[in-house]
């Protein structure tokens, strides 16, 4: 099991990246366009520094649902290796079977 402390870290990001999105992306817009001046798209380059990191993308990581654990995670499945495996077992995730041959 994670520390609750990351765990609430996590969902801090998460929430912040969902408050800020759309002004990430309007900036990054008016920076990319080489239409408008050079100031205008300095000034928007500062303003996208100054929103908070935690608010990027990039910044967040892959958790297992149930534990939290940051490493061995199956995206398709939302969950850690470990957790995975016994769902399996328990033959509780659809379409998995164990593999015999």
């Amino acid at each position: 099991m994670a520390k609750k402390s990351m765990i609430a870290r996590e969902d801090k990001r998460l929430k912040l990246n969902n408050r800020y999105n759309a002004k990430r992306v309007a900036l990054r817009a008016v920076i990319i366009d080489q239409s408008l001046s050079y100031d205008e798209r300095w000034d928007a380059m500062i303003s996208l520094q100054k929103l908070p990191r935690d608010s990027s993308k990039t910044r967040q990581r892959n958790r297992c649902a149930l534990t939290g654990r940051p490493h061995g995670y199956y995206r398709k499945f939302g969950l850690s290796r470990n957790k995975l495996r016994e769902i399996i077992l328990l033959g509780q995730a659809p379409g998995v079977s164990k593999a015999s041959w």
